[in-house]
């Protein structure tokens, strides 16, 4: 079967070529126009005489070239690897090599390293008003070429996009996603929310992440508008809002959390009618802050680079759960299996990995048939998440396998924890981890932040946590920090913590 995920757009500029896709710095790109720098990217790269199997490196931030880049690419039939721009030369390398890119387009700042990274590979780049290093191209240069006004055709089990995994537990893989997916994730996630030409959504997370792949994909999927933001700042963040008339927000827990601390009361944000959470597990706690501040509904949900950024959700008021990340989307099976893959019974007792079987599941890590095998099984893929499954049948994430804490034989589960944490008036952000220990095999560790203006003691957090939680959960140690490290798409990065 003949598919190609640049339909999306070409279907949106037929249907709706002057209405709004893109809003960033105030500036507008219209459906027609996005459409147009595509089809010259398309040309360009086809006169260049790249292979169907070429792979081509986009290291952009947030902002309308991305947007064409991507569908560029994808239009001329090769594949997208996103790159995130505050990769340093090591990183970049490993990830150019390893996917075998046959060109990077990256901005000014960062072009000088991502060269020395390509080790001769072309390098276009934004200018951004600076001067660029010796070698590299104009990104201009691109856009110069008349526009294909077709879409080379490719197969639904096609590649589209090879995304790097965050490298928590290794070195960053690259997740094989196929121009069927994009599709259905669009199609499913689009439908969810109740998108429609009239949404305006908010792009602040990070484009070269799954995640923002995603919202770009609705976005256009739907023939609605997106507003970019490059990165996520509270006071610009609430302008935008204000400014554009934003209707759904697109964030992580952090970014949420970030906002309720902003002033909001002389705002007008009356067209917000919806938050989606992703990315990390969202505390209850600013779940229902958000709600309360804004009037809105935050649906949490879940999913990996290896499940097209969707696997669950919650669906509205009525049929969600709070804490939970909701039940299956279509065409999608979630189970809970213990360690020998079989299914547990449902109730918070039986606690296993979660394994995602559907549409949404990764070709696999290219080049890394290891790896791939160790992650899918039978067609299932291991996600390496801990949950149960409640008796409605709502899953719940309790942790990573491999933050599980083991303290004097009991389990503890950091979220769990980060929970009570995460109600402390004076706790901004929380992180629970383990350390060894020579008695128990593991003591619980707390790292916090705390809210401006607020001052506790250690010692208090404890007794804090003491009086919510069993004797072999509580932390026994608490570590107070200005603020907590965190990755690209704003997610606590305990590997760090550690």
């Amino acid at each position: 079967m003949s598919l190609n995920f640049a339909t999306v757009l070409r279907e949106a500029a037929r249907a709706a070529p002057d209405r709004t896709c893109l809003v960033h710095d105030g500036r507008t790109v219209t459906y027609a126009e996005l459409d147009d720098r595509s089809g010259r990217v398309a040309s360009s790269l086809l006169a260049l005489g790249l292979g169907a199997a070429a792979k081509i490196a986009v290291q952009l931030p947030n902002g309308p070239d991305f947007v064409a880049l991507y569908f560029g690419v994808l239009r001329a039939g090769l594949t997208v690897v996103p790159l995130n721009p505050q990769l340093r030369e090591r990183e970049v390398h490993h990830q150019l090599h390893d996917s075998g890119a046959s060109l990077l387009v990256t901005s000014g700042p960062f072009a000088a390293e991502a060269a020395r990274a390509g080790d001769g590979l072309p390098v276009y780049a934004l200018a951004d008003g600076a001067p660029l290093p010796a070698g590299c191209r104009e990104l201009a240069l691109l856009y110069d070429a008349e526009p294909f006004d077709d879409l080379v055709p490719t197969s639904s089990e096609d590649t589209a996009v090879l995304v790097y995994t965050s490298g928590t537990t290794g070195r960053p893989k690259g997740a094989q996603l196929t121009h069927l997916q994009l599709v259905m994730n669009s199609a499913i996630s689009g439908a969810l929310f109740g998108f429609g030409p009239d949404d305006v959504s908010l792009a602040v997370v990070p484009f070269f992440h799954v995640y923002g792949l995603s919202l770009i994909g609705v976005a256009v999927r739907y023939v609605s508008t997106l507003t970019v933001l490059p990165r996520f700042e509270p006071q610009a963040v609430l302008d935008v809002m204000e400014r554009d008339g934003v209707t759904i927000v697109f964030g992580v827990p952090t970014m949420f959390h970030a906002l309720l601390r902003e002033d909001t009361s002389a705002r007008d944000l009356c067209p917000f009618r919806l938050a989606v959470s992703g990315g990390a597990a969202l505390p209850g706690e600013v779940l229902r802050k958000v709600e309360e501040r804004f009037g809105v509904l935050l649906l949490e949900g879940y999913g990996l680079s290896e499940s097209c950024a969707t696997a669950t959700f919650n669906r509205s008021r009525e049929d969600r759960r709070l804490l939970s990340i909701g039940k299956p989307v279509w065409g999608v099976d979630v189970h809970v299996v213990d360690a020998e893959g079989r299914r547990l019974k449902r109730g918070p007792e039986h606690v296993g990995e979660l394994v995602v079987r559907g549409h949404n599941v990764m070709k696999g890590y290219y080049g890394d048939p290891v790896a791939t095998a160790e992650a899918v099984r039978d067609g299932w893929l291991h996600t390496g998440d801990l949950g149960y499954e409640d008796e409605d049948g709502f899953l719940f994430v309790v942790d990573r396998k491999k933050d599980l804490i083991i303290r004097g034989g009991y389990n503890v589960y950091p979220r769990e924890v980060e929970e009570v944490l995460y109600a402390h008036p004076s706790i901004s952000e929380a992180a629970v981890l383990g350390r060894p220990d020579d008695r128990l095999g593991e003591e619980v560790v707390a790292v916090v932040s705390l809210r401006p203006g607020t001052h506790v003691t250690a010692d208090e957090v404890v007794a804090f946590c003491r009086e919510r939680l069993a004797a072999y959960k509580y932390p026994r140690e608490v570590r107070v920090l200005d603020e907590l490290p965190k990755g690209a798409s704003g997610k606590i990065l305990k590997k760090e913590l550690r």
